[in-house]
């Protein structure tokens, strides 16, 4: 596993370049990638970046995927034609891994409808992103008090994304898997060790506050890895461990006083809870 820095995850605003050079300050392994700031560099100065990459022991980790495929059909058209200037952007540096997170509740369309139209949509989206070299991750978001928000729950847990991922049917496809939404969707150890390496895209790692029941948790409202010892971070992780898992791990706590620090000072903060939590790994 590779200590992974988000610094948009940690309302961190950098670009590129510092985020490499916050990463490469605090200790992380790996650095999300910017496909924008990627695609204008010309084939020297990729090789540069590179290099210094390279020389500061950095991988780059998983990149977003820009298509908006919750919404209406030409919309959805619009990002999938400029897809693959994205997806080259990101092949040119070398980057291997992308995601998203799925909306898990719908106010019109019925589990079945919704589930035809994410299949359908992410299967062209998966197909452009594989024909470029990357794997794509899909996240499922687990607390009840969001998929119970609105008249129609949709994809929530893990068993229901792999079932997704099945009907999306293109190698390359995977999993996001998050701390908070493993917890959030009660599932446990074994939840994790019938999963493969290969199955797995990127890793969330969170915690969550005290005093409330699992199905009480709010999704914006998580906190630093170990910041309470609610979720079994050390279960989460060791199971990752024991599946050979060596993709990228990242903090997303959407957390308040965290957004709320200065930019060096989140990063640290940052950087010091998932060593914590990386401590635990056996």
């Amino acid at each position: 596993m590779k200590l992974d820095l988000s610094c948009g995850r940690i309302g961190v605003k950098a670009d590129q370049r510092q985020a490499i050079d916050y990463a490469h300050k605090y200790g992380f392994e790996a650095v999300v990638p910017d496909a924008g700031y990627l695609g204008k560099l010309t084939n020297s100065q990729l090789d540069e970046l590179n290099s210094e990459l390279k020389s500061k022991k950095l991988v780059f980790s998983a990149a977003g995927m820009p298509v908006d495929f919750r919404n209406d059909e030409a919309k959805f058209q619009q990002g999938l034609q400029a897809l693959p200037s994205y997806a080259t952007s990101l092949q040119r540096a070398g980057v291997t891994r992308t995601g998203t997170w799925l909306m898990p509740t719908h106010a019109e369309l019925t589990y079945n409808a919704n589930f035809k139209r994410h299949a359908k949509r992410l299967k062209a989206v998966t197909q452009i992103l594989a024909d470029h070299g990357l794997r794509f991750g899909l996240e499922y978001v687990g607390p009840k008090t969001l998929w119970s928000s609105k008249k129609y729950p949709f994809i929530h847990s893990l068993p229901e994304t792999q079932e997704l991922i099945a009907a999306i049917d293109v190698k390359g496809a995977g999993l996001i898997l998050d701390s908070w939404h493993w917890y959030t969707a009660h599932e446990t150890k074994d939840d994790i060790l019938a999963l493969t390496n290969d199955q797995i895209v990127a890793v969330d790692l969170n915690d969550a506050p005290k005093g409330l029941e699992i199905d009480e948790q709010i999704d914006q409202k998580r906190e630093l890895p170990m910041a309470t010892g609610v979720i079994d971070l050390a279960t989460f992780l060791n199971s990752l461990n024991e599946i050979r898992y060596d993709g990228p791990v990242r903090a997303e706590p959407f957390n308040a006083a965290l957004r709320a620090m200065p930019g060096d000072q989140a990063v640290a903060t940052t950087a010091k809870a998932m060593k914590k939590a990386f401590a635990l790994i056996s």
